[in-house]
């Protein structure tokens, strides 16, 4: 097994991660709002072969880490799980959707702990909610569909229209992508789902949206082709807000490209491709 588990005491409860450890840099992994740290393995264990340092994690309310009964700040644990795995130097953070925005909160609250960011489609403290008819209309009408089924307490239809949305993207039919990848995204989502929403939600306050320019480490932003439109017309934005930053277009990918291609997503990451060459 390439990975060690580790639990990270962090204020009022314990992180699970799993560490692919090596002697190169540090790299902090922050999975999507429908993952936990199981999403990183394979990309996980490329890094790790390329000399980096990897450590990804289950936030509180996903994977084993159960959610919060107090107030709490997921940029904090995150600043926690860095000084724990990389104390003494910065780390690259490779966030995803909802961990994206983690890991754009931390480049703001800390900017001496981050060395740089890898952002999957990330969200954005501060950006505003879409317009609902909107995002029903960019999702497929997935959207409304997945509100239904929440609605009505059909867990398993909300499951299932999730993975289709954000799996195999809102124009794609239904297994676009099967096997173990499939499997796994079930997986996760239905534990995430059976956590529901009554408890603190980690939200750090922080107007990232309004203090882009602020983040000057080296970034790459990448979204898959295939994911909701939204999604990539505000990663082409962020680009341009970012000092710092180059974007990258993954095609025939949705919202969670690593359970499908490990190797394009581990590729994404600078200090691998220099700790293999």
């Amino acid at each position: 097994m390439p990975f060690e588990r580790l639990e990270i005491p962090v204020a009022g409860a314990a992180l699970v991660a799993d560490q692919f450890r090596s002697d190169g840099a540090a790299v902090v992994m922050l999975h999507a709002g429908v993952c936990d740290r199981r999403c990183w393995r394979e990309v996980g264990e490329r890094l790790q072969g390329a000399g980096c340092n990897v450590v990804a994690y289950d936030r509180r309310g996903f994977g084993e880490v159960a959610p919060s009964d107090r107030p709490f700040r997921h940029v904090d644990d995150l600043l926690a799980v860095i000084d724990a795995v990389s104390p003494n130097d910065p780390a690259w953070l490779v966030g995803s959707s909802m961990g994206g925005m983690v890991a754009l909160d931390a480049a703001l609250e800390a900017p001496e702990r981050v060395a740089g960011l890898v952002l999957l489609a990330p969200a954005v403290g501060g950006d505003p909610e879409l317009d609902e008819a909107a995002y029903v209309a960019a999702t497929n009408g997935l959207a409304a569909a997945i509100d239904e089924a929440w609605t009505a307490g059909d867990l398993e239809v909300c499951n299932r229209l999730e993975v289709r949305l954000w799996l195999d993207g809102p124009a794609e039919p239904e297994g676009r992508v099967g096997g173990p990848a499939r499997e796994l995204a079930f997986d996760m989502n239905r534990i995430v789902l059976a956590n529901g929403e009554d408890h603190a939600d980690g939200a750090s306050g922080i107007d990232a949206a309004g203090r882009l320019n602020e983040i000057t480490v080296p970034t790459i932003v990448a979204c898959g082709e295939l994911d909701v439109p939204t999604k990539l017309r505000r990663c082409s934005e962020l680009v341009d807000s970012l000092p710092n930053a180059t974007y990258r277009t993954l095609p025939g990918r949705a919202h969670l490209p690593y359970l499908e291609a490990a190797d394009e997503v581990a590729a994404l990451v600078p200090i691998a491709s220099t700790a293999a060459g």
